[in-house]
């Protein structure tokens, strides 16, 4: 849980920072670019061995990050001398919710059994801002395993319309009443 918290903090620290400068679309990139690096497993196993010096940890940083904006670096530069790399993903998510509620948006993902067509992510979208009455971000997920219908991720709330979903309630239904009447 500290991870996270120190995460969001960060995130808040260079969110107003990025405010002050009037970049945080551009450090809303450069974060995603730093969270892929440090998404590597093999790259981020380098920079948490105990036998490599914090000068060599920053240099491969250094090298991998060449483009980031160097106040982002920063940043990065300070994680990783605090042995902290597992909180750039927390920072980076914390991040981008900041930025979407500065520009007013709501990221949503939906979840289907098949891949959705462009008309039908189109009617979703449009029903998901009137929803929300805030510009969607849709991002779409294929799984098979929820059989048909659909899943909603909106923020915290999630509005499952799955065949699975509704099978499970049908079969609870049917045990209640089995067991109430037996």
């Amino acid at each position: 849980m500290a991870r996270q918290i120190s995460g969001k903090r960060y995130a808040q620290a260079i969110f107003d920072l990025a405010l002050e400068n009037d970049r945080v679309e551009p450090w809303s990139e450069d974060l995603a670019v730093v969270a892929e690096a440090f998404g590597d497993a093999e790259f981020s196993a380098l920079l948490k061995h105990p036998d490599m010096s914090s000068a060599d940890k920053l240099a491969a940083t250094a090298t991998v990050l060449a483009g980031v904006n160097p106040l982002v670096r920063n940043l990065v530069d300070l994680l990783v001398t605090k042995n902290s790399v597992d909180s750039i993903p927390g920072v980076y998510f914390g991040y981008t919710e900041l930025l979407d509620t500065h520009l007013g948006r709501q990221r949503v993902e939906i979840t289907t059994a098949v891949p959705l067509e462009s008309a039908e992510s189109d009617r979703i979208t449009n029903f998901v801002k009137e929803l929300v009455r805030r510009e969607v971000v849709l991002t779409t997920k294929v799984d098979e395993s929820i059989l048909g219908g659909l899943v909603i991720q909106i923020g915290d709330k999630l509005l499952d319309g799955s065949t699975k979903a509704r099978l499970e309630a049908l079969r609870n239904t049917l045990h209640t009443e089995i067991v109430a009447s037996g």
